[in-house]
């Protein structure tokens, strides 16, 4: 776009040109016409034809530095041009706004009449200006020049200032190329809110030019750098935003200019990428020079930590938060219970717990189920239930894996009693959360106790609500038969699981297996070495079982064909084979 320094005056008042005098009618101007379209016969006015060499045919008036500029959309004409009052009152169509008139009015003006090139001279301008003008017309960056009649630096800024904050991106690039070109510097806060314009736009090389500009006049502060950092961040990648962090850190004088919102920044940045490792170099070097982390930083870095699973650096972070007087957020406190939780570190998790809930504040119903869990897990089945009255008292209603959490923790505990009549208590009360998983654990008391009829009886009871029972259902009933020496039951369990088409795994054929030998229900027992997969420790469990009832003949039969189909032995059953035949 050609670069146009247009006369115009830069003031709010009024144009920089003077009225011309009255002319010849035809001439160089035109009369002024009143709205009722009589001509004035005592006042009459004439307007000065605009030059080729300021004015194009179609212009507009800008109204954050007054001047004349470009039209956006070119191949039409328009046949009147508005000035706006400096009260910022829009006119209507016929240039009257029905008030009372505030600064310039909006006049009617005749379309510029289409003159040739060779009468420029005659009808406007001498050709000396005309050349002299179409040599100051120049590009500049694709941004057009105009003449600033406005010479304070502190009011361009301002009004450079309400541009970028606008989202005026080319009225304020028009206007901080002007001031630049005139030899005015725009103020530090005026770049920066142009900088953050840009930044917005995600604009990098517009950006960047403001950017090093900055550098360049010594007016860069630590809010410039986290601008250029965030656009090549979310731009470039967080790569080549931390290589431009390195090289400004190595810079002489940098430290005094970087602060910890920099910091924070680049933090942010590692920590979308998920890379702990630098958000850890980051943090260590912010305390190398010097600048103390604030929340925002902590909240960074714990997130960080937990979300890449590093629970040590994100509890180191939260100590170190606690150190320096900080108050810890909710989100922070809830993701070092998340963390410590899943690591098993029940016991911090609960200290932070009870923290939140001396600061008022509410934990959700996530935040007390996987606190339950990890005291479940931890064997602490009264703490377990002390936090579900916590939960109930605070107004939460206990879900699905809330009952789980709470079933698990008396299992793990070794209250199998206590776990079944829990369970019976869920079932009557709270039926609709009955799954499978609470079923398991059930069916794992069962397994425990050798409760072989509980555990038949809430297999049964799987099946008519309607539930998908899983080959792990099954083992937990046909391991509950042979603790209770029940082969033929475990035998029976088995059939009824592969006429309901569930195949069975290596743990069913082995509890089987063991309950049929311990039976004696030999031919059962070949039965089912016909029908599984080839598996050494089928076998193996086999030669142990049959040796260990005096089977000897059975097991070298087994033991003969373990080694025909390429399955290897081992140990223990190498050394059963070695005796009995020592013993022969």
């Amino acid at each position: 776009m050609a670069t146009v320094w247009s006369g115009c005056s830069t003031s709010c008042g009024s144009f920089g040109q003077e009225p011309p005098l009255r002319g010849k009618r035809g001439g160089e101007g035109a009369r002024f016409r009143p709205r009722n379209g009589r001509r004035s016969r005592d006042v009459s006015r004439q307007v000065q034809a605009p030059s080729p060499t300021i004015v194009a045919a179609r212009t507009r008036v800008c109204r954050a530095a007054p001047c004349v500029l470009e039209s956006e959309v070119a191949g039409k004409e328009e046949t009147d041009m508005g000035v706006w009052g400096l009260d910022g009152d829009p006119p209507v169509a016929d240039g009257f706004d029905g008030r009372k008139r505030h600064g310039l009015r909006r006049r009617t003006v005749r379309p510029p009449a289409v003159v040739k090139k060779g009468e420029v001279g005659a009808r406007s301008a001498p050709p000396a200006v005309a050349s002299e003008s179409e040599r100051i017309s120049e590009h500049v960056g694709g941004s057009r020049l105009h003449f600033l009649e406005e010479r304070d630096e502190e009011t361009l800024s301002k009004r450079l200032i309400k541009l970028s904050q606008s989202n005026k991106v080319r009225s304020a690039t028009e206007l901080f190329d002007s001031m630049r070109a005139s030899g005015l510097q725009p103020s530090a806060h005026a770049c920066n809110s142009l900088l953050a314009c840009f930044v917005r736009r995600s604009s990098l090389a517009d950006a960047m030019t403001v950017f090093e500009f900055m550098r360049g006049k010594g007016m860069a502060t630590g809010h410039s750098y986290t601008l250029i950092l965030k656009v090549v961040a979310s731009t470039e990648g967080y790569v080549s935003a931390l290589q431009m962090f390195n090289e400004i850190e190595e810079e002489e004088g940098s430290k005094e200019i970087l602060d910890v919102i920099v910091y924070n920044t680049m933090i942010s940045a590692c920590g979308k990428a998920k890379d702990w490792r630098q958000a850890e170099k980051l943090w260590r070097r912010l305390g190398d020079n010097s600048l103390s982390a604030t929340l925002m930083t902590y909240d960074l870095l714990v997130s960080t930590f937990v979300q890449c699973g590093q629970s040590e650096l994100a509890i180191a972070a939260y100590q170190e938060m606690l150190r320096h007087g900080l108050d810890p957020s909710e989100d922070i406190m809830k993701a070092i219970i998340a963390s410590c939780t899943k690591e098993g570190n029940w016991e911090f998790a609960l200290a932070t717990l009870s923290r939140m809930l001396s600061a008022g504040m509410k934990p959700n119903l996530i935040l007390f189920n996987s606190m339950i869990n990890s005291l479940g897990k931890a064997g602490q089945d009264e703490l377990a239930f002390r936090m579900y009255h916590l939960l109930t008292k605070s107004g939460l209603k206990p879900d699905q894996y809330t009952w789980s959490a709470l079933l698990s923790a008396l299992y793990r505990s070794g209250r199998c009693w206590d776990a079944l009549e829990f369970f019976q208590g869920i079932k009557a009360k709270h039926p609709s959360v009955l799954n499978s998983h609470l079923y398991n654990i059930a069916l794992m008391s069962c397994e425990r106790l050798g409760q072989w009829e509980h555990a038949l009886q809430l297999l049964w009871m799987m099946e008519k609500s309607g539930l998908k029972i899983s080959a792990v259902s099954y083992n937990h009933v046909i391991r509950s038969c042979e603790v209770a020496c029940k082969p033929k039951v475990a035998l029976k369990v088995y059939r009824r699981m592969t006429r309901q088409c569930c195949s069975p795994d290596t743990f069913t054929h082995l509890s089987v297996i063991r309950a049929c030998i311990w039976g004696s229900l030999w031919n059962e027992v070949e039965d089912i070495l016909e029908e599984v997969a080839p598996d050494s420790s089928i076998y193996n469990t086999v030669i142990h079982g049959l040796c260990l009832r005096g089977k000897i003949g059975l097991a070298n039969k087994v033991y003969t064909k373990m080694r025909s189909i390429g399955l290897v032995p081992d140990g223990k059953t190498r050394s059963f084979m070695l005796q009995h035949v020592a013993m022969d």
